[in-house]
């Protein structure tokens, strides 16, 4: 509560006080008659609980402030405002424009989209002078959004350091600044002292959710979806209990293939695969149209995208036959573009077969691809180099109502075009053995 940052995530695990600091801290600029905070939980029905609570501090910091449960918004002495909001859906974004707040918080940051989370910077200004302006966010490990929020707090990033982002506009350069403050259970000490047995009921949970919600670990957390995923830097060159390896230089004699998901707004993705005497696929290199920013697309029409995909080969794959498998829509012609996209493919000289779009048998593939056999050997790797893989495919996480398949909501176009390479192939499940690597023992 102590940061000077205009972007702060608190949290990481189960039990460190993150909903009572984020209404604590909505509180900071109440005497101010024209401030205006808000609180985000992904459902209304999901801030009933910050409501609760709120009832309970609110009211005993501040005697004469009113709660309109209609609006979701209490009022307090001065004028100043703070209300409850809720993005459902992508499209409930919209319903804040025009608004604006000096405060906003986001409880349970990984439930929301990059979409929602970007488009309030938007509305992060001031009513009036003497205000600041800043967003707090708190979450665990988990939900559709926990690869971007990795990214963007994270990954490659020490917890407590502040990171600037730098941008031009008209020759003037801005900056804004954002940390990640860590927190666990064992930062909570009254709650330690009321419940001494809470660290025990997070230690029984499953394991992939006792990682996340005890210890605050970001590579595991339930409702994961392929918690087989291993990038283990130890196995990078002996290839065992990991998929993820060094580059090497592919064989001339094994097959070559191109997987392709189509994608505008959202990234287009293109992985190259090549395959081994024994069946074990390799995918050695990808091209992902993203624009950097999490889910969001180059826009490229499909001209420039088979333009691109075709210099690569040109460049990287003279002389080798490679078979293109892709998603099944590009064949269709209504989609706006004149012709289909498969004939503007072809015209760059870029063939392709369709890809089998069953979603169940797709995923089932990919699992069977990355489950480790008796001596820790699995029959799908991915180079190093192909940073998006590694990035979005452990990230993906189970759709809440169709229990058996992938968010789609989420960042899954790299799955997609793996599910249309894998399913041209498919392989009967190997006998699983151990996921992690033996513990070494000297005596033995």
């Amino acid at each position: 509560m102590a940061r000077f940052e205009d972007e702060a995530l608190y949290g990481g695990a189960a039990g460190g006080g993150k909903s009572d600091a984020l209404l604590a801290e909505a509180l900071r600029q109440v005497n101010i008659p024209h401030y205006r905070g808000i609180i985000f939980r992904k459902t209304y029905p999901e801030c009933s609980g910050l409501i609760d609570r709120s009832l309970e501090l609110y009211s005993l910091a501040y005697p004469d402030a009113k709660y309109n449960g209609n609006n979701h918004c209490w009022t307090f002495p001065s004028g100043a405002k703070i209300y409850f909001g809720s993005m459902q859906h992508r499209q409930d974004r919209l319903k804040y424009q025009g608004k604006r707040y000096d405060f906003i918080g986001f409880d349970e940051l990984t439930h929301f989209t990059w979409d929602e989370y970007s488009y309030m910077f938007s509305r992060n200004r001031p009513g009036g002078e003497g205000t600041k302006c800043y967003i707090r966010a708190t979450c665990n490990p988990g939900g559709i959004g926990h690869a971007w929020v990795k990214e963007r707090f994270i990954a490659g990033k020490e917890p407590m350091r502040t990171y600037y982002e730098t941008v031009n506009v008209n020759g003037k350069e801005y900056s804004k600044s954002r940390i990640f403050v860590p927190s666990t259970v064992f930062d909570n000490k009254i709650l330690l002292e009321q419940d001494p047995n809470y660290v025990a009921s997070l230690s029984m949970l499953p394991e992939q959710e006792k990682k996340a919600l005890l210890y605050g670990d970001w590579n595991s957390f339930s409702g994961q979806v392929f918690t087989e995923f291993r990038d283990n830097p130890d196995g990078y060159d002996n290839r065992k209990y990991t998929h993820v390896i060094k580059p090497f230089k592919i064989p001339k004699e094994w097959k070559r293939y191109r997987s392709f998901d189509f994608g505008y707004s959202r990234p287009f993705s293109v992985g190259w695969w090549a395959v081994d005497f024994d069946g074990r696929a390799y995918r050695y290199r990808e091209l992902y149209g993203s624009t950097g920013e999490p889910n969001v697309g180059l826009r490229w029409e499909p001209k420039k995208m088979a333009e691109k995909i075709r210099e690569i080969e040109d460049k990287y794959d003279e002389g080798n036959m490679i078979t293109g498998i892709a998603d099944p829509a590009i064949w269709d012609s209504s989609r706006g573009i004149e012709g289909s996209i498969i004939n503007l493919m072809e015209s760059e000289r870029l063939f392709f077969d369709k890809g089998n779009n069953s979603r169940i048998a797709g995923k089932m593939q990919v699992h069977y691809r990355l489950a480790f056999d008796e001596n820790g050997y699995p029959m799908m790797y991915v180079f190093n180099t192909c940073k998006d893989f590694i990035r979005t495919i452990p990230a993906l996480v189970y759709d809440e109502l169709d229990i058996e398949d992938v968010n789609t909501q989420g960042e899954d176009h790299i799955y997609d075009d793996t599910r249309y390479f894998l399913m041209s192939d498919p392989i009967k499940p190997t006998q699983k053995g151990i996921v992690d690597s033996p513990i070494y023992n000297p005596l033995k």
